[in-house]
């Protein structure tokens, strides 16, 4: 059955994927997005370009909504400017869309809204599943007050709150910023290594999506990870053995928070994120071992 779906982010790394996908099945999307329209329909295909969230109400009957904004996280150093920019990107972004949502004249049957594994924080080696009680830092607070502000909306709507890991692709993602050093043979473990890597790959990315979309019987948070998280210093020696280049240049962890700062803590913390109710609800992974998800991200 084809749908109305609006879709925020939908020109980035994983929403134009969606974008396409959604398409193939026959639904109507309509994209948010500040770039001009001929540069969106450029990246996510036949798509209505809506350049004002407060055009919402007057599109018309939307069957569903996924809301994929948000501003890099590791693009930059976290400034007291940058950090509100990231929040605004996420939370006030995402509290606009909801007072607009608010006021169509029938509420969506499903809202699907970005968070992250960064909800939890800091998780040692304890396996994180979407009960797991979060430590308190930076990440979580961005997280759930973004996610808080999505659920502003349940009650009129199904409301699913997508707690992405990193997301493995070809083209794109933080991976297209590891790659130059690791083939030139420059690349390592950060810190210790022992810090989880909750990856995903964007092709199950995409899926688990439409997953999301299609399956009523989910709610509340979802953790968006392949079901075999890695530690950072068995992620870089796969990635060391798909490009058959030596990782074993380490970034020690002092380096790491002179340069970078408090967001050093991305990098030498992490979760094994389990993804409990994707596999609950019956979803296949595409990629679930992290070499077959790597080999085809290198894909030239």
């Amino acid at each position: 059955m084809s749908r109305h779906i609006v879709i925020t982010g939908g020109t980035g790394f994983i929403g134009q994927a969606l974008c396409h996908r959604l398409q193939n099945q026959g639904h109507r999307l309509t994209v948010f997005s500040r770039r001009n329209e001929e540069e969106v329909e450029r990246l996510c295909g036949r798509v209505r370009v809506i350049n004002r969230l407060s055009a919402i109400p007057g599109l018309g009957p939307i069957n569903a909504v996924i809301n994929l904004a948000g501003e890099g996280i590791a693009e930059k150093r976290w400034t007291r400017k940058r950090k509100q920019a990231l929040w605004d990107s996420r939370v006030a972004l995402t509290e606009e869309l909801v007072s607009h949502l608010k006021r169509c004249p029938e509420a969506p049957e499903v809202l699907i809204s970005g968070s992250a594994v960064g909800y939890y924080g800091d998780q040692g080696d304890a396996t994180v599943t979407e009960s797991t009680a979060p430590t308190d830092e930076f990440t979580h607070r961005m997280c759930n007050a973004w996610e808080q502000a999505a659920l502003a909306l349940e009650g009129s709507s199904r409301v699913c709150l997508s707690r992405t890991g990193l997301v493995v692709g070809r083209g794109g993602g933080f991976l297209q910023q590891m790659l130059p050093l690791f083939r030139m043979g420059l690349g390592g473990r950060l810190g210790k290594g022992t810090q989880y890597m909750p990856w995903i790959h964007r092709q199950d990315m995409v899926e688990a999506l439409v997953h999301l979309l299609e399956n009523p019987e989910l709610t509340g948070p979802v953790n968006m990870t392949a079901p075999n998280p890695v530690t950072n210093a068995e992620f870089t020696r796969v990635l060391g053995n798909v490009l058959n280049r030596p990782a074993m240049l380490p970034a020690p962890s002092p380096a790491l928070k002179l340069a970078l700062g408090e967001m050093a803590r991305l990098l030498l913390t992490g979760q094994k994120a389990i993804p409990e109710k994707l596999l609950n609800t019956g979803y296949e992974f595409h990629y679930p071992q992290l070499e077959a998800a790597l080999k085809e991200a290198i894909q030239s």
